[in-house]
């Protein structure tokens, strides 16, 4: 089962943590929690990763119908988005938003999905580079 959307950079990771955050913010998600996940991990258990963030994005039109759909879908939000460093650069995942109608059973969630989904999917698109 595929449960992300993901795309690699090739550039510095707090360039790309930025701009992660601005493709977001240009189709409607605030960032409502950053989890520093490299820093977590150092600190409460002595482990060192690579740089690992968790992004918690919210589009507030999308969340609140979704909420008037099914309620319960408060535990799935927000959207998780991580930036983190690989070998082949910065890698950047987010949660396919299908991923609520298979938990919730919901057809009705099924509009309010797609377009999370076009949306997460042009934040990710505006992350590469445009094709010559």
């Amino acid at each position: 089962m595929v449960f992300e959307e993901s795309v690699t950079l090739a550039q510095p990771f707090d360039e790309a943590l930025a701009r992660v955050k601005e493709s977001l913010a240009a189709e409607g998600f605030g960032v409502l929690t950053e989890v520093d996940m490299q820093e977590t991990f150092d600190l409460r258990i002595g482990k060192d990763i690579d740089r690992f963030v968790i992004l918690g994005a919210c589009n507030p039109q999308l969340a609140s119908r979704a909420l008037d759909v099914e309620p319960q879908l408060g535990v799935l939000l927000p959207c998780n988005v991580v930036v983190r460093e690989s070998s082949a650069g910065v890698c950047v995942e987010a949660m396919d938003p299908g991923v609520m109608i298979t938990l919730a059973g919901r057809d009705e969630l099924r509009p309010i999905v797609d377009d999370a989904r076009k949306l997460i999917g042009d934040a990710l698109d505006r992350l590469l580079p445009a094709a010559a």
